[in-house]
């Protein structure tokens, strides 16, 4: 059982690295440096959905209950949760404030990598360490629902940045290889080590702050629910996301 589902997280894991790879090909190689994009707005407010449900009802909920059951009486999931989720809002201020100051100049495109890996790296720790089947295939098709998106618009940050090209796909390649770095990290400490229960459920934690954040905040006042919060259609589909994520909680 075991091993089954150490494939399933190598599989989960190739699968979102490519996706990544190839989305963010096309703005780093083709697009022109004057034209933008317009997003998908129906996928981005499924994806922000999934992210509402997965954080909320999975990660989160699983976090507190094994600090519960280690009889801390703290809510030090939902502390590890808003942490992580201000530590990415500080860092949107400060990538916003460098936008309005030079556009998309060289620190807002860095100040996005960084701000784009923390959230992979701890949602890769998150997948590698989780101990069912069921629990590796929410988080994936949690991070399958916007990891296009968010490649394409990074890659797209990166190409209007004045870094050089290879400068640019370096560092879209360091953040592509943050959260298969994350899952392999996990895996082999969950492999020679035996890591506490308490472990487990911090990255739960941290990586659900960074889910939450992705799902309402992202983007500040571009952000689906904020942007969009009078478009019922696209609206619907962010209920859409949290009620899948709300029914798979029913069996999980």
């Amino acid at each position: 059982m075991l091993w089954d589902i150490f494939w399933v997280k190598i599989v989960a894991t190739l699968f979102i690295f490519a996706i990544t790879c190839l989305s963010g090909f096309y703005p780093l190689f083709k697009v022109s440096r004057a034209k933008g994009h317009h997003s998908l707005i129906w996928a981005e407010s499924l994806a922000a959905g999934v992210f509402l449900g997965a954080g909320l009802l999975h990660m989160l909920h699983n976090a507190s209950l094994t600090f519960r059951q280690a009889h801390i009486e703290y809510p030090m999931g939902l502390l590890l949760a808003g942490a992580s989720f201000l530590l990415l809002l500080l860092l949107e201020h400060i990538g916003r404030s460098i936008y309005e100051e030079q556009g998309f100049g060289n620190g807002f495109a860095f100040l996005a990598v960084c701000m784009l890996s923390i959230h992979s790296y701890l949602t890769g720790v998150a997948l590698g360490l989780t101990h069912s089947i069921s629990m590796t295939v929410i988080i994936f098709i949690a991070v399958v629902t916007h990891k296009w998106a968010e490649s394409f618009s990074l890659a797209l940050q990166l190409s209007r940045s004045y870094f050089l090209h290879i400068t640019q796909i370096i560092l879209f390649v360091i953040f592509a290889l943050m959260l298969p770095v994350g899952v392999f990290s996990s895996v082999l400490l969950t492999q020679y080590l035996i890591l506490p229960p308490l472990f487990s459920a911090a990255a739960n934690a941290l990586a659900a702050g960074t889910f939450l954040y992705l799902g309402t905040l992202h983007g500040l006042e571009r952000a689906v629910l904020i942007k969009q919060c009078c478009h019922l259609r696209a609206f619907l589909f962010v209920i859409f996301g949290f009620t899948l994520m709300a029914m798979v909680a029913i069996w999980v």
